[in-house]
């Protein structure tokens, strides 16, 4: 081990900081997780601090550094973050994005939803951009929230300097301040063109954003590079100081924490399923508290509602698919934490994670002789847009929805529900899957699942079920963290591409293979799914006297 080199892998989730030491044949041998402060506004705004955020990295790195054999062997660091707006001043310091006016508080997280009028008119526009986002910009992507600060804190806004992307945010401090930014979040969240390498003077100045484009894109970052490219500063002496590592030793041009994820798993080899060498065979779930759904192709595909196609969003030369749902992980607790059973659950188990093994174990327990698990839910629908939905329909006005409720408030009450409420959450992905179908992308060998969720054996084989098709179960545990690193790895050389950086340092998979006894069920489940939201929509048309 002593004559490996070693990366770390610096993720910024929604709740928590993390970094991971990994050596060079994708070994993590150390993990570090500190919890990050989110502020909840009378208004439902949700923000962050990219100070306590960055200090919370330094006691990540400080502490998995203390099991590295020789800090004087890392070569290479690489980082991921959720597409959060992070606004900082021409000093370098904070600007508050926030209406209570806390300087601190200059960071828009993701899920925040405050710029739905925003987004509205930007859709009304219908400019040719938005071919690349599936036809309409999400109101959690940047450019919406962008004109919610003009439109509502003009002098904050015009004190910016920089607004970044968090993972842009992380490697600007690590570098000392360095400019360049990464294709992946540009591209993504941005409504950058990345195929001709611009932005859209024409869209920033219909929006009366055209100060923007006026500094010659200064503030949003005019020097582009794609996902593991060398940043030429490198680490700063100032923060190698606080590390305790080397200066200058290379860091990585960033990725977006779920696109990070898709890079630590896609290189991943199924066992026993040869078809699945090709990185375009594969569907990659990160499913965690929300869940994104990343594809690549080697020509751009134009889907409806879905995002993309993104080029050089992950690999050079290649084209990304991202579609999403806004909530899983979190819908899950929503349901478990909001039934009456609950209390009870929370006392006589300590954890989250004791009380899904204890539903796993009463599904299990409740399915009769002979049939499936999946059957217990026969009279039981759930539609899982409780949150809006992201992908295909990319409508955050949808609601959630549960048909089959009784006055039954019991435990194996609350197991139906939480089964219900997987099996929606598949159906969603197979709708998903269905969508790119049509527009006539080449079948999937395989899904590879990484994530919170993907330790859930229930969610991972009600996945392998609906989809019907297998379900790779990467070696890793830390598929983002791993990414990570990969990203730091190519930054560092060792590997002459990103492609040959994550085929040697993802590792392998369990197959978990679909019953086709279940195919029949879900089938019959998934016509009532697709049924549900188009009634959804009736009501709605009927309410508003359309």
């Amino acid at each position: 081990m002593s004559d490996l080199s070693y990366f770390l892998g610096i993720d910024v989730g929604t709740g928590s900081t993390r970094a991971a030491l990994v050596a060079q044949n994708g070994q993590i041998l150390a993990v570090s997780v500190e919890e990050i402060k989110t502020f909840t506004s009378s208004e439902g705004h949700l923000e962050q601090s990219s100070s306590n955020i960055f200090e919370g990295i330094v006691k990540n790195v400080r502490e998995v550094l203390k099991k590295c054999p020789d800090s004087g062997k890392v070569r290479g660091i690489g980082v991921c973050a959720t597409c959060s707006l992070v606004a900082i001043d021409k000093n370098g310091e904070p600007v508050s994005v926030s209406l209570s006016g806390r300087q601190d508080q200059n960071i828009i997280l993701w899920m925040d939803h405050r710029a739905k009028v925003e987004a509205d008119i930007i859709n009304g526009k219908k400019h040719e951009i938005l071919k690349f986002v599936g036809g309409q910009v999400s109101l959690e992507m940047e450019v919406p929230k962008l004109m919610w600060l003009k439109r509502n804190l003009r002098e904050n806004f015009e004190k910016v300097a920089h607004f970044f992307d968090l993972p842009d945010f992380i490697t600007w401090k690590l570098t000392g301040g360095s400019p360049e930014r990464s294709v992946c979040s540009l591209v993504c969240k941005w409504n950058y063109d990345a195929i001709n390498g611009k932005w859209c003077d024409d869209f920033l100045r219909d929006l009366d954003l055209g100060e923007i484009a006026s500094d010659n894109f200064e503030r949003l970052g005019n020097k582009v590079q794609s996902p593991g490219e060398a940043i030429k500063a490198g680490l700063s002496p100032e923060i190698a100081k606080i590390f305790g590592l080397r200066p200058g030793i290379a860091v990585a041009s960033s990725m977006i924490d779920a696109h990070c994820g898709a890079l630590g798993v896609l290189g991943c080899q199924l066992e026993g399923l040869p078809s699945t060498s090709s990185l375009t065979s594969k569907l990659a779930i990160i499913a965690g508290t929300s869940s994104c759904h990343m594809s690549i192709t080697r020509e751009p595909l134009y889907v409806d509602g879905i995002w993309g196609p993104y080029y050089n969003a992950m690999f050079p030369k290649t084209f990304l698919n991202e579609a999403g749902q806004s909530t899983s992980g979190h819908l899950l607790d929503f349901v478990i934490e909001s039934h009456p059973a609950y209390s009870t659950l929370k006392n006589n188990f300590l954890t989250k994670v004791e009380i899904v093994r204890h539903l796993n174990a009463l599904i299990q327990q409740m399915t009769k002789d002979g049939e499936i698990f999946h059957e217990i839910t026969k009279n039981y629908h759930v539609y899982p847009d409780f949150h809006g939905n992201r992908s295909p329909f990319a409508n955050p006005d949808l609601k959630g929805m549960i048909c089959g409720l009784t006055l039954e408030n019991d435990e194996r009450n609350l197991a139906k529900l939480y089964l219900a409420t997987m099996q929606a959450l598949a159906y969603g992905t197979k709708l998903i899957i269905d969508q790119l179908y049509d527009a006539g992308r080449e079948k999937f060998a395989a899904v590879l699942m990484c994530g919170g969720l993907s330790k859930n054996e229930i969610f991972v084989q009600t996945h392998a079920d609906v989809l019907e098709m297998p379900i790779g179960l990467p070696e890793t545990t830390e598929a983002v963290l791993l990414g990570g690193a990969i990203l730091g790895a190519c930054a560092a050389q060792l590997y002459p591409t990103l492609e040959d950086a994550t085929n040697a340092m993802s590792g392998n998979a369990k197959t978990i293979h679909s019953n086709h006894k279940s195919f029949d069920f879900h089938r019959k489940k998934y016509k009532v799914f697709r049924k549900m939201v188009q009634d959804q929509l009736e009501y709605k048309r009927i309410m508003d006297g359309n």
